[in-house]
């Protein structure tokens, strides 16, 4: 599945009017797990989060390929990026597209979760980031949010694609001598932006940290 059809997916799925209805239900269950007993204002918060995550997927898959570019990952980047095309193109994925929104949360998920997965390594090789966004907390948020038992699966598909792409060995490379040199040479790549932000408030009133 191409990025534009994905972010034609988003578009139709998001901006549906029962959207936004559905993740305040979803939500109250959630906060109920946690021992937490938000009001309304709180729900629309959380909603307004889980759509600006499922949003940023086509941003953050376009910026992938120009950082993979900007450092020589394009082939590790491509089978990544492939992994999540076909995952998104599957109907009865871990949680089935046909649920509208909340269909898409898996599909975000592992999507973002396996970008940042790349990029983090990269940073321990390298000392830089590789996106101009950290997801880590909104990715943290967003797990608690899907939970058991779809996490489980969720993880082990974004375990196999790092696997499956050598993103470990082609860190590896980057921390050779000369590759090191080569990078303490440059600024670096990307500074962090206010799309990492999304996360930013921890919506603890959800029992969300």
């Amino acid at each position: 599945m191409e990025t534009s059809r994905i972010e034609a997916l988003i578009t139709e799925h998001c901006d549906d009017e029962q959207a936004e209805g559905d993740l305040l239900e979803l939500l109250s269950v959630v906060a109920d797990r946690n021992g937490a007993d938000p009001g309304e204002k709180e729900l629309k918060k959380g909603a307004r989060f889980v759509l600006g995550y499922i949003k940023q997927v086509p941003y953050m898959l376009k910026v992938a390929t120009t950082a993979a570019d900007n450092v020589g990952l394009n082939a590790e980047m491509e089978h990544i990026l492939e992994m999540v095309r076909s995952y998104w193109a599957q109907d009865l994925d871990v949680i089935p597209d046909h649920l509208g929104v909340i269909g898409l949360l898996d599909d975000a998920y592992c999507s973002l979760t396996s970008l940042q997965a790349v990029s983090d390594h990269y940073q321990l090789q390298t000392g830089k980031y590789l996106f101009p966004d950290d997801l880590t907390a909104a990715n943290r948020m967003m797990r608690q949010i899907i939970g058991e038992p779809y996490i489980t699966d969720l993880d082990r598909f974004v375990t196999n694609a790092i696997r499956e792409a050598g993103v470990m060995q082609a860190m590896k490379a980057l921390a050779s001598p000369d590759k090191q040199q080569h990078f303490a040479s440059q600024a670096n790549i990307w500074n962090h932006g206010p799309v990492g932000e999304v996360a930013r408030d921890h919506l603890a009133e959800l029992g969300l940290n």
